[in-house]
């Protein structure tokens, strides 16, 4: 999984006056960004996601606060915590994904590889297991 799931480091310009991290299109991150949304004002103990991909990749930032990311394979669970703004969580096409645990004043943002596409998504676990047995 570490191949279709994987954190990435991002360039940090560390300043007395507060530091910067910049994000680059096929460069950090390895496809184009076609969309970027933010998730935030979680309710304590809520999940979000609960779905895979057919064909869009992602790349999820925590810009505030701490939350983690669970990738599923159909055969191995991993999780990944964010909780700094300079390194960020590749997640290919094709795996299970929720989001958890988010901390108070948490901001997911998530960069995407399609625009918005209803048909793209598969939000039943067996369709996904189902999926993987192809």
């Amino acid at each position: 999984m570490t191949k279709n799931a994987r954190i990435i480091n991002l360039p940090k310009i560390e300043d007395p006056r507060g530091n910067l991290t910049f994000i680059e299109e096929e460069n950090h991150i390895p496809f184009k960004i076609q969309r970027v949304y933010w998730i935030y004002d979680v309710p304590g103990g809520q999940i979000r996601g609960g779905h895979a991909f057919k064909e869009q990749m992602e790349f999820i930032v925590a810009l505030s606060g701490s939350f983690d990311v669970v990738v599923d394979d159909g055969q191995e669970k991993h999780p990944f915590s964010l909780n700094r703004s300079y390194y960020g969580l590749y997640v290919s096409k094709g795996l299970w994904r929720h989001m958890e645990n988010f901390s108070t004043n948490a901001v997911a943002m998530v960069l995407s590889s399609t625009d918005f596409n209803e048909d793209d998504y598969i939000r039943d676990y067996q369709e996904f297991l189902n999926s993987k047995e192809l």
